[in-house]
């Protein structure tokens, strides 16, 4: 039989939370049926359950006991021998996978990769677009090496992060919509109104960007969308509103959708984003270059203190 390291991994998240939800939400982040679902291919697989389950309670089995200190061993082996790959390739260069869920813009791109070109010959640098289903950014399941992304992202020892830029928050709504005309708009106007939200498992992100931490109620949700482009398909037929940040106002530009400056929120970030454990020093060189090709703004490491140029935020232990 053949059992994917995935499937062992999902296997060791659900036996060390002793739930499927916690696993899901705050160590996989994948929706729990997802899991659910992962888990019972894993059991029919292997012939045997893993797992007892009821309402309240998730116990490992006589098999999923045997299983466990095999199942981490074998995810651990792997992740080794993933690293181990990794900094082989980066002695004679590699490429360089970068994760974003939005268009980057803000003349990063061309920036970026030019500099890299010259600071890190050889090197050559992949975007690839995640979609916000996965607050990671794609890092959790070593999908990227580095991602570019607005944050919050899981607050984990996983996962360490530097701001590079700051832009105040607008609201994308449908031209005809009765605060389409005004040049600024308080948010306290838009609290009632049916928002399209990022997906649950977005966690946190999903939160900010609904302005969730000005709030007194929830917000109401008229639908969800996994990308940029479903989002703004939705606020252009009627559906609901979406907050975004001021430079992905003017890189979504299109006729049918107006953005406005919202006041009453804080601002978002844009950061980069990289596995704590990720101790190859094209993360610096990645980082520190985004941070000078960005547009002049006061930026923090992920503790939100402000920091000075050199180094990027100190990696979670």
């Amino acid at each position: 039989m053949d059992v994917h390291v995935r499937d062992l991994r999902y296997f060791v998240a659900v036996a060390e939370e002793r739930s499927f939800t916690r696993a899901a939400s705050q160590r996989l982040f994948i929706s729990q049926p997802a899991l659910s679902k992962q888990i019972r291919q894993l059991e029919q697989s292997l012939r045997t359950v893993l797992f007892d389950r009821d309402r309240r309670t998730v116990r490992l089995t006589p098999a999923g006991e045997a299983l466990l200190p095999h199942a981490r061993r074998l995810t651990e082996d792997w992740e080794a021998a993933l690293l181990a790959l990794s900094e082989a390739s980066a002695q004679a260069g590699t490429t360089v996978r970068v994760g974003f869920q939005t268009r980057i813009g803000r003349g990063l791109i061309p920036a970026v990769t030019a500099r890299m070109r010259q600071r890190l010959p050889g090197w050559r640098l992949v975007f690839r677009q995640v979609s916000w289903a996965d607050p990671t950014v794609g890092l959790a399941h070593g999908e990227v090496d580095v991602a570019i992304a607005w944050l919050p992202v899981p607050d984990t020892d996983a996962l360490s992060w530097r701001v590079v830029a700051r832009e105040d928050v607008w609201v994308a709504l449908q031209p005809s919509h009765r605060l389409a005309s005004r040049p600024t708009v308080p948010f306290a106007e838009l609290v009632d109104e049916p928002f399209i939200a990022l997906p649950r498992t977005a966690g946190a992100q999903r939160d900010f960007w609904l302005g969730s931490a000005a709030r007194q109620s929830p917000a109401v949700i008229a639908g969800e969308a996994e990308t940029a482009e479903e989002s703004f398909e939705a606020v252009a037929s009627g559906s609901g509103i979406t907050l975004l940040s001021a430079g992905n106002a003017e890189i979504y530009h299109r006729d049918d959708v107006v953005c406005r400056p919202v006041s009453g929120l804080p601002p978002s970030e844009l950061a980069v984003i990289w596995r704590t454990v990720d101790n190859r020093p094209f993360i610096d060189v990645f980082t520190d270059t985004c941070r000078a090709c960005s547009r002049p703004t006061a930026v923090a490491d992920h503790t939100g203190e402000p920091t000075g140029p050199g180094r990027p935020a100190e990696r979670r232990q």
